[in-house]
């Protein structure tokens, strides 16, 4: 039984190829970009509520797009709706660079271009992933989507380092510029497939048309589809109880020190964590009970969470504050691996249990949780930090994270026992 990185999806598969390969380059792109207009926008400002409504501006089209983007997936060709997208989101990207290359002042100029780029992004993200269950085999699909893990938690730490070399050497225009050409091999992974319309529904049809209805009828399976349902619910009490990145600039500032280089660095440490365990992920995809699978995995992000906490209660008093930095590093590669493990669980489940011709909404409904529920998450550690302190918020929102999830695999003990053999929603 392989221990590393499954890459027979690569070795195998000349489509999926093309498309990881595209779809990997321009998430580093994205990474840069999302750094860079952070900057920018500081910038032009220097305030960081300004910095703080690109988050809104990125919200909003996202939760809508994201919704309305799965009914289009599943009523038209997913190439087609694919290539749309991302050709939207390459619009966006050179127009982020015209901006720069002639001295853009107006920071409404780049929320603009931020809603733009997310609500494509929204549509390209559910085609890309209802697109590899019908390119891949079902046993593939666990060994896919720790590739996709990796690339992801790799263009997190590739991206933002990007950002900074080139925003330093060459200025905004070099780092939106870059961002606009390498994420021209989404659009080539996307061409090169072949057409893939949609297969016909229960009743024999896909979907008469895009739209509300069709949003609704992909929220009625998720409410007769527990184990699919299981995915987000999980996912959700993960993000929304325990969310640590709210917490870093008060841990760079005022508790480990170190100021903008520890958030940095506590950022980093997740996506290393992440990528450490997809480099060690090929034994995954032998992994049956995917749903007790999904479950551990959130329990070690809660119980990390609460040791990050510890570790920020330690500090200055029990242990210095270097190393008390450590083990919160340490405590936050833990949290990034286990949610990244429980990332290719909840994907592989939501691609296998679910229709072909129901995979694009609920992929939309994915995005939506994936983007809404960290975001919920920092507003109610926030709110929660001013009453009991950062160190606290964590430790508590920790424990809190692994009750909850004790209480839903009690009341789903079905998802417990998910056979990835016999995929039932």
């Amino acid at each position: 039984m392989p221990l590393l990185l499954d890459l027979a999806p690569l070795r195998e598969n000349a489509p999926y190829r093309r498309l990881y390969a595209g779809f990997t380059l321009s998430n580093v792109g994205s990474q840069l970009a999302v750094v860079a207009i952070g900057l920018q926008v500081y910038d032009l400002t220097g305030s960081t509520a300004a910095v703080g409504v690109v988050g809104l501006c990125a919200l909003v089209p996202l939760v809508v797009m994201g919704l309305y983007g799965g009914t289009l997936v599943d009523h038209y060709d997913r190439r087609v709706v694919g290539l749309v997208a991302q050709s939207v989101a390459f619009v966006a990207s050179i127009a982020c660079a015209l901006q720069a290359w002639v001295g853009n002042t107006q920071v409404w100029v780049l929320y603009l271009l931020v809603a733009l780029w997310n609500g494509a992004f929204a549509v390209s993200s559910p085609a890309r992933s209802s697109i590899y269950p019908r390119i891949l085999r079902r046993d593939q699909l666990p060994a896919a989507n720790a590739l996709s893990v990796f690339a992801m938690n790799a263009s997190m730490t590739v991206g933002p380092l990007l950002a900074g070399v080139l925003v330093d050497s060459g200025g905004f225009k070099a780092a939106y510029t870059v961002d606009a050409v390498i994420t021209t091999a989404a659009l080539w992974g996307l061409a090169k497939l072949p057409a893939l319309p949609p297969e016909p529904g229960e009743e024999g049809v896909a979907p008469s048309k895009p739209g509300l209805r069709s949003v609704l009828d992909g929220f009625a399976f998720l409410a007769t589809r527990p184990n699919v349902r299981m995915t987000f619910v999980a996912d959700i009490a993960a993000m929304l109880l325990a969310q640590p990145r709210v917490l870093f600039p008060a841990a760079g500032a005022v508790i480990f020190g170190g100021g903008a280089k520890t958030v940095g660095a506590l950022s980093a440490a997740a996506a290393v964590g992440g990528i450490v365990a997809m480099f060690f992920s090929g034994r995954l995809g032998h992994v049956r009970r995917q749903g007790l699978a999904i479950m551990v995995s959130i329990v070690g992000w809660g119980f990390a969470i609460a040791g990050f906490g510890a570790a920020m209660l330690a500090a200055g008093d029990v242990l210095s504050r270097g190393t008390a930095l450590w083990f919160g590093l340490v405590a936050m590669a833990v949290a990034g691996a286990s949610d990244s493990v429980s990332a290719v669980f909840r994907t592989t489940i939501l691609q296998s249990a679910t229709p072909d011709h129901l995979r694009g909404r609920l992929q939309g409904v994915f995005i939506v949780v994936v983007a809404g529920g960290p975001r919920l998450g920092e507003m109610a550690g926030g709110f929660l930090s001013t009453g009991v302190g950062e160190a606290w918020t964590a430790v508590i929102g920790g424990m809190a994270c692994v009750l909850a999830i004790v209480v839903l695999a009690r009341l789903q003990p079905g998802f417990l026992r998910y056979d990835a053999r016999h995929p039932t929603p």
